[in-house]
């Protein structure tokens, strides 16, 4: 069955309606390394890795030190394996309606290799042209247009005012929200670091940013809490910052003991670590 080519800007304007699974399977297939998987990948996505981490380092260390054509030689062997092994275990039990969409890096040999064979089987496959690369700039393209037609009231106000408590009740009651601390496993102030949490990747937190606004209605007010250009250390996407700055902001105030009181709750954890410590 012919494999059907789609660009990264076709598969974001179709995001919304692609369910997570069908006949079966996933509908979306990255078949980069774990490492590659990790840093970044298309929302809803898993991982089906045609070469695992140290076998891409080993066909790219081949590439660049020997040439291409012994790399493509133990490649192909190597991807092979793979390919059966994820047949084995994720695609004998799907129907034929499953019909995946499949991506890589950029060049399209991993992914297209899997997209051969399960086009050989008779499902009906889709291939992101330009894999990863592409949707990455589709992405960062599309960020700037999404947010200049969109209206933001930005909750502004000292540390320890209630900023974040307000966006969380506003969400509640069913306002939308874009929670960007949330996304960014970082509280944004100098105390701002959770503990046992690891901040995503910059590519990672572009990708959730830009899934939170996809999903989100432009006609109806957008909640979002005051931040600086940086988020622990990840950086907000500039054209979102620059919104924010030109939008409405409610100012929230509270006296100075009442934020005493605010802080001790909401970073009760540093207490406790003291308490450990000490």
């Amino acid at each position: 069955m012919p494999i059907q080519l789609i660009t990264a800007q076709q598969f974001l304007d179709e995001l919304t309606r692609i369910p997570p699974s069908h006949g079966g399977g996933p509908s979306l297939i990255d078949a980069r390394s774990e490492d590659e998987f990790a840093q970044d990948h298309l929302p809803g996505a898993v991982n089906w890795p045609s070469l695992n981490n140290e076998e891409h380092m080993r066909v790219g260390t081949l590439y660049k030190q020997v040439n291409a054509f012994e790399a493509s030689k133990i490649g192909a062997a190597l991807v092979a394996h793979n390919i059966s092994q994820h047949i084995q275990q994720n695609v004998l039990s799907c129907d034929k309606s499953w019909q995946p969409i499949v991506y890589c890096w950029r060049g399209g040999k991993r992914s297209g290799s899997l997209a051969l064979v399960l086009g050989q089987i008779g499902f009906k496959v889709k291939l992101i042209e330009g894999g990863y690369k592409a949707y990455r700039s589709a992405l960062l393209t599309e960020l700037p247009l999404k947010t200049s037609t969109m209206s933001f009231k930005v909750i502004c106000g000292p540390t320890g005012s209630g900023k974040t408590r307000l966006l969380h009740a506003l969400s509640q009651s069913g306002a939308q929200v874009l929670d960007l601390e949330a996304l960014a496993n970082h509280r944004s102030s100098v105390l701002g670091r959770v503990p046992g949490t690891e901040q995503p990747s910059q590519k990672h937190f572009d990708t959730l940013i830009g899934q939170a606004l996809r999903t989100m209605n432009h006609h109806q007010t957008i909640f979002v809490e005051a931040e600086s250009k940086k988020v622990g250390n990840l950086a907000v996407p500039e054209a979102l910052i620059q919104k924010m700055r030109s939008s409405p902001c409610i100012d929230l105030r509270m006296n100075d003991d009442a934020r005493v009181q605010l802080l001790m709750q909401d970073y009760s954890f540093f207490e406790n670590q003291l308490s450990v410590i000490f």
